[in-house]
């Protein structure tokens, strides 16, 4: 992806911090904050989907699942198709690598 100066419109790479023709400072691009999407393996009732989208955005994961269960309801099942292909689409957490056997047990 390329990046551009706000001043003078020149190219540069993005790890420059500031504009090799102008000389105007590049603004620090912030990451987004958050958890990735990702259906855990721990905690999750059904599919993990409700845990995954109250994760990513720091949720109540009661309150979104709720607010799936009414949407359920009320949406002639519009949100259980939702759902599934929230199921299908979303990743699943990667499983745990195992760890160095004990000694002494």
């Amino acid at each position: 992806m390329a990046v551009f100066c706000q001043h003078c419109g020149n190219g540069f790479p993005m790890s420059a911090r500031f504009c090799s023709n102008c000389g105007a400072a590049v603004p620090v691009i912030q990451p987004i904050p958050g958890r990735p999407l990702i259906r855990p393996r721990v905690g999750r009732q059904i599919a993990g989907v409700c845990l995954a989208i109250a994760q990513a955005n720091a949720w109540d994961v009661t309150v979104v699942r709720i607010i799936a269960v009414l949407c359920l309801f009320f949406s002639s099942g519009l949100a259980g198709v939702a759902y599934l292909a929230a199921w299908i689409g979303i990743p699943e957490e990667p499983p745990p690598l195992p760890g160095p056997i004990p000694t002494g047990v």
